[in-house]
């Protein structure tokens, strides 16, 4: 049986690979993308079995990554955490509305 995968779409290298580490040493595969159109190419691609996502990306928003995953019958699924520092209620309500888990 094959590790669980997760991608992690994120900008920020430092924080990919921080996030990577722990991942990888708690027995998951993963995988990453640093902007929203290559994120959207490795789900398509790889299929994870979650996906990090941040919310403030190049070429296209985590925001509408998101829309755009649920909008497919074949990323629907997945589930999404997003990662932001947006810390108003709003935003979290914003994201959640998107279809994020949390």
């Amino acid at each position: 049986m094959s590790s669980p995968t997760i991608l992690i779409v994120e900008d920020e290298e430092a924080l990919v690979t921080l996030i990577d580490y722990n991942l990888q040493k708690e027995g998951f595969k993963v995988i990453s993308a640093s902007d929203g159109e290559e994120g959207l190419l490795r789900i398509a691609e790889d299929k994870p079995d979650l996906v990090l996502l941040d919310w403030m990306l190049p070429k296209v928003s985590g925001i509408e990554l998101c829309r755009r995953l649920r909008n497919n019958p074949q990323s629907k699924n997945i589930p999404v955490i997003m990662l932001t520092a947006r810390s108003e209620e709003a935003d979290r309500i914003r994201g959640l509305d998107t279809g994020a888990e949390d």
